[in-house]
């Protein structure tokens, strides 16, 4: 059988065959690869998992201010006290807080101002309701099926569903238009935290 013999150079020792030149063009394809790999992963995460709002009003004081960031996640169910972004009454990315869903029953106010979803009254004040403010109007919407009641927490300055109340919706708006709900504020760096459901809302049945 015949063995091919190693090419030598003119000390006599092996050729290298041109292989750091191959291990460089293998590290550059590695390294290629893995970017294009970390950019296609950032824009899933970016356009299906999570995307990040900045907030350009006052309607959700003071538990978000103008200009804060947050990271609102695109995924998971929605319910009553989440935080939502939402394709609004006109057509813009609009950021409020789920009152009542589907088949709910919303209504202003009890004797102490308070909104009451299905008879039971919400304790806003001292969690996130803009200090020493409250719907300011009187009314009682029954939320049609697969659709969401939202209000600014800072309801003497927020266009919320209140006041498309008299469209064909009631002033709700689809669950279909939900973008994601408000799952961190990441800036300001000091007011960096996360945005968690009230607890108010476990007691509504």
């Amino acid at each position: 059988m015949a063995v091919a013999e190693e090419e030598t150079n003119a000390s006599g020792k092996p050729e290298e065959s041109g292989k750091p030149e191959k291990k460089k063009k293998s590290a550059l394809r590695e390294t290629i690869t893995f970017t294009i790999g970390g950019i296609v992963v950032a824009l899933l995460v970016h356009f299906f998992v999570m995307r990040s709002f900045w907030i350009p009003s006052e309607s959700m004081e003071n538990t978000l201010l103008v200009n804060d960031r947050v990271v609102v996640l695109q995924f998971g169910s929605i319910d009553r006290g989440d935080i939502v972004v939402f394709k609004g009454w006109d057509g813009e990315d609009t950021i409020k807080r789920v009152i009542g869903k589907g088949g709910d029953t919303v209504k202003c106010c009890d004797a102490k101002r308070r909104i009451t979803v299905n008879g039971t009254p919400l304790e806003e004040e001292g969690k996130y309701l803009y200090p020493g403010d409250y719907a300011g109007r009187t009314f009682e919407v029954k939320v049609p099926a697969g659709r969401l009641w939202l209000m600014g927490d800072h309801r003497s300055n927020s266009m919320d569903s209140r006041a498309y109340i008299d469209d064909e919706f009631k002033g709700t708006i689809s669950e279909d238009d939900v973008i994601g709900f408000a799952f961190a504020r990441y800036w300001p760096l000091d007011r960096l935290s996360l945005i968690s459901r009230p607890d108010t809302f476990s007691n509504v049945r």
